[in-house]
């Protein structure tokens, strides 16, 4: 298990706040916990209390490039993250991509995967 490099990670904390701030005024925040080669993307709700704990999202995996990312979603059913597809039918795509697909599902907003 590889740690993320700092520059990788300044890149991927820059492209998820621009795409968040662009196209997901429903999050209030997004934040980015580190934990070897994986990054854990939580984000706290606009409808929710100002005190409301920041919910998981999805995990992503560094694949050795700052464009590429290894996708899970997390699953609340049983609080775990799963491996899964982008809408583009890939197991990884850019940080872009893991970001709406997740928002989509969790803000139930289907343009997200609209190509």
């Amino acid at each position: 298990m590889a740690k993320i490099p700092d520059a990788a990670r300044v890149a991927l904390e820059h492209r998820l706040h621009t795409r968040h701030t662009a196209r997901w005024p429903g999050l209030r925040t997004l934040t980015v916990r580190y934990r070897g080669d994986f990054a854990y993307l939580d984000a706290t709700f606009t409808d929710e209390d100002d005190d409301a704990e920041p919910y998981p999202l999805c995990r992503l995996r560094y694949t050795g490039r700052s464009d590429l990312w290894g996708f899970a979603i997390y699953l609340d059913s049983n609080a775990t993250y799963e491996d899964s597809f982008l809408p583009t039918g890939q197991p990884a795509g850019t940080p872009e991509q893991a970001l709406d697909c997740a928002c989509g599902l969790y803000l139930a907003d289907p343009t997200a995967w609209i190509q």
